[in-house]
């Protein structure tokens, strides 16, 4: 069986407070990207273990990044329901360590089809619960619709953002690997009086300059480069431009398709309209 695990982009990113387990309380609304996607496939095996392959884009290896999410979600599931072995196949198209969750996107994506597989009838907030032990936005890619997150971002409610539909979506990623554990511990946690659900009922033409990702601050110092690629996308006509979780991708909404984006070729691009 065959699944095709989406990206996420995030609008708005705001670090409220360090928490005393380590993780910290985040604001941000996870918006799913449906036509960025890898390609995951889980068959039953006859053999005494179960295999992982993987191709496509390498999964870079990095002391905080749980380079066989995949398999982590099938190891969860196997020592709770005591399930056969499994032969699985992941093609990545979404770049690792980008802020697009990608990896969090095949991890979820991995329980649910093993739900399906092995009819473990699993409902919705099981599913989240074993989400959230794989990583703080996977429980996000269970119910695969908008929804503001926070918590560590694993506690969501679903909100409707009729402003994107029919907007064209650019996402670049710039060959930069950024530590999400490195990234956190650079920003200061602070406190705001407006809320993203009110900050994302204007419209979108008010949002660059209300609608942050408290990332950039100290993320574009250290990487010019992030900074130019946002400032590039205003200059063709973005009506709104941002890192997306800690980075290194950013995206770009468009009332059309840009013309040219003057982009380094060695970038990951992925383009499309917004539904």
């Amino acid at each position: 069986m065959v699944v095709f695990p989406f990206c996420k982009i995030n609008l708005g990113l705001h670090i409220k407070a360090k928490r005393t387990d380590g993780f910290h309380d985040i604001e941000t609304i996870f918006y799913p990207v449906y036509g960025y996607s890898d390609v995951l496939e889980i068959i039953r095996s006859n053999k005494s273990e179960y295999s992982f392959q993987q191709k496509g884009i390498p999964i870079k290896t990095n002391h905080d990044i749980d380079i066989n999410l995949v398999e982590k979600a099938y190891l969860l599931l196997r020592e709770k329901y005591h399930l056969p072995s499994v032969d699985m196949f992941l093609y990545k198209n979404i770049p690792v360590g980008a802020g697009l969750g990608g990896s969090s996107s095949d991890a979820t994506f991995t329980l649910k089809l093993l739900d399906t597989i092995f009819s473990l009838h699993l409902d919705n907030k099981t599913l989240k619960e074993y989400a959230t032990q794989l990583g703080s936005d996977c429980p996000f890619f269970i119910d695969t619709v908008p929804a503001i997150g926070t918590n560590r971002g694993n506690k969501l409610v679903s909100c409707s953002i009729p402003q994107l539909s029919k907007k064209y979506l650019v996402i670049v990623t710039p060959n930069i690997f950024i530590s999400t554990a490195e990234a956190y511990k650079s920003c200061k946690p602070y406190q705001r009086n407006i809320s993203l659900l009110e900050i994302i009922s204007q419209p979108i033409s008010c949002w660059k300059d209300t609608l942050t990702n408290d990332f950039e601050k100290t993320i574009f110092p250290l990487y010019p480069e992030l900074q130019s690629i946002k400032e590039n996308f205003y200059h063709q006509g973005a009506i709104y431009a941002s890192l997306t979780g800690s980075g290194s991708s950013l995206y770009g909404i468009f009332k059309k398709e840009p013309l040219s984006l003057e982009l380094n070729p060695d970038y990951f691009l992925y383009q499309g309209w917004l539904f």
